[in-house]
């Protein structure tokens, strides 16, 4: 049988993203909603969704030598949904990924930042400032341990965040993580997979996200939370990044 150049491409793209993942599916509300697919890259005219596109088209990640550039944002070549999800405050968003590997253990991250002009379709996101929302590390030993991303699997690939009951009605990026331990012995070795969402968030609450930072100051790569062993009999693990806001 004869594959055309076009068809080839996508079996090779296919093969590629086997072997990490990527956010592409929301819901809230009880209904779901389209994220961004990473073959959408390949549409001319790829679908409004609320969900950041990417050019990570290996499925890949940010490595922590480039934590100070800005594909630790939202991810590499990013740029922000034409959309919104719109979610109640209070709610849940649950995050599916199209597939993670059991192997990849580290922690899970959620952030959010308010966008200008009530508007995150046209933010520019070098000026989002983050606060952290929630995070799951290390569960329990022993060596590897169960972590964040152990619940995730467990979870048919899927996270589940709450938006704080009390949270202003605007709008707001999600920020969403997996930071992969697998090879983080080695300086350079842990792997950054930010993803993130536009959301509309309406309801009667007054707080408002504060001390938020930019994603470029959240990391360093000498971190004791980004280089280390989680093979060598680890006991604790203190999730590298802000601390929790409170709401």
């Amino acid at each position: 049988m004869h594959l055309s150049t076009s068809t080839l491409a996508v079996v090779a793209f296919a093969s590629q993203v086997r072997a990490h993942g990527f956010v592409n599916l929301f819901k809230t509300g009880g209904k779901f909603y389209r994220g961004y697919d990473l073959l959408d890259y390949y549409t001319t005219t790829p679908p409004a969704v609320p969900g950041w596109s990417t050019t990570a088209l290996d499925s890949g990640f940010v490595m922590p030598d480039t934590y100070q550039g800005s594909d630790i944002i939202c991810h590499k070549g990013s740029k922000p949904g034409k959309t919104h999800l719109p979610v109640v405050a209070g709610q849940t968003v649950q995050l599916f990924w199209n597939t993670w590997p059991a192997g990849h253990k580290g922690p899970v991250i959620d952030y959010l930042a308010p966008c200008a002009n009530n508007n995150c379709s046209t933010v520019t996101k070098e000026s989002l400032l983050f606060s952290k929302l929630d995070q799951v590390g290390l569960k329990s030993g022993p060596s590897p341990g169960t972590w964040g991303t152990d619940t995730l699997v467990s979870s048919n690939n899927s996270w589940t965040t709450t938006i704080p009951p009390t949270l202003k009605p605007g709008a707001y990026v999600l920020r969403h993580e997996i930071i992969s331990l697998h090879a983080a012995r080695s300086d350079n070795g842990a792997q950054n997979y930010p993803q993130c969402v536009n959301l509309m968030v309406t309801g009667s609450g007054s707080k408002t996200v504060s001390g938020g930072i930019a994603a470029t100051s959240f990391y360093k790569r000498t971190d004791p939370g980004v280089l280390i062993d989680i093979y060598n009999n680890l006991n604790n693990y203190t999730v590298p990044g802000p601390a929790v806001q409170a709401f």
